[in-house]
């Protein structure tokens, strides 16, 4: 099986290319990219993202976590796969459209003087703010925001967003201390949420800059999220401590994300690299 890893700030995957090689049958997905995933016994990754012909946009992607799961987006993997797309000539157009289950969005692609790929800007679209979105337990017509939720004999303050996929927000004042590896796993798979969500912590360090962690849905910690640092800049100005408009900078594990959330058409736009670390064949 040919592969290519890539990288959008430390938050890896393996992706095949279903435009010009065989990929795994639909059956076979789950275990294959469990195995993929393994650090020790596979390659080692976040997961497994498909390339693939689309009826409707320019290219369509899957992605699934390193537990097997299916995801409904990947913000980092719509960065990687948009700069995979181009260097190959799949697309042309330095702006395309990529269908993912979480819906279509748009990407426009960088190019350097030698005509590679290295930085991304990607319209993830409007969020998602009705509990029903993400989904979780409650009134569905109704948002979260800055609300006081008991989880596991924890009290915590969240809001949430929908990207795609689902997200749950949070601030803290230190996030050194934000308890990611003990606190996350118990969210991610609280009954609050009956199909899981992601987890983030954030930390305002003025109005356009932030600090990020993530506990991701199927994933655990990772070095980046996209979607969740689009979700965690729209939760800052929901909570009045970002503003729309402005670019904010989020501090991830694995570097800077870009993050506006445009008040001409509600849309989120992500900017930031995507990183080629490697092909080859994978023999098991």
């Amino acid at each position: 099986m040919k592969f290519t890893k890539l990288h959008g700030l430390g938050n890896s995957y393996i992706y095949l290319d279903g435009f010009n090689d065989a990929i795994p049958s639909e059956q076979d997905l789950p275990k294959t990219a469990i195995a993929v995933s393994n650090p020790y016994t596979g390659i080692g990754s976040d997961g497994l993202i498909l390339i693939l012909p689309s009826e409707g946009s320019d290219v369509r992607m899957r992605v699934f976590n390193n537990d097997g799961s299916e995801a409904k987006n990947c913000g980092n993997g719509l960065r990687c796969v948009s700069k995979y797309v181009y260097d190959r000539g799949i697309v042309t157009s330095t702006t395309f459209t990529i269908e993912t289950l979480g819906g279509e969005v748009e990407a426009e692609v960088h190019p350097d003087d030698a005509n590679q790929v290295k930085m991304v800007t990607v319209d993830m679209g409007v969020p998602r703010l009705k509990k029903s979105d993400l989904p979780m337990t409650g009134n569905g017509a109704e948002q979260t925001i800055n609300e006081s939720i008991a989880i596991a004999d924890h009290q915590f303050s969240m809001t949430g967003v929908s990207m795609g996929n689902p997200h749950i927000i949070m601030f803290t004042d230190d996030i050194s201390k934000a308890p990611v590896s003990t606190l996350g796993p118990l969210i991610e798979k609280s009954s609050v949420f009956p199909e899981g969500v992601n987890v983030e912590w954030v930390q305002m360090v003025s109005e356009r800059e932030m600090n990020f962690k993530v506990w991701e849905r199927g994933s655990g910690i990772t070095q980046a999220c996209g979607t969740g640092a689009c979700a965690a800049v729209v939760a800052a100005v929901l909570n009045g401590q970002s503003k729309k408009d402005e670019e904010v900078i989020v501090h991830l594990p694995g570097g800077d994300l870009y993050i506006t959330w445009s008040s001409k058409d509600d849309h989120v736009w992500m900017r930031g690299e995507a990183v080629t670390v490697c092909h080859g064949k994978y023999l098991a």
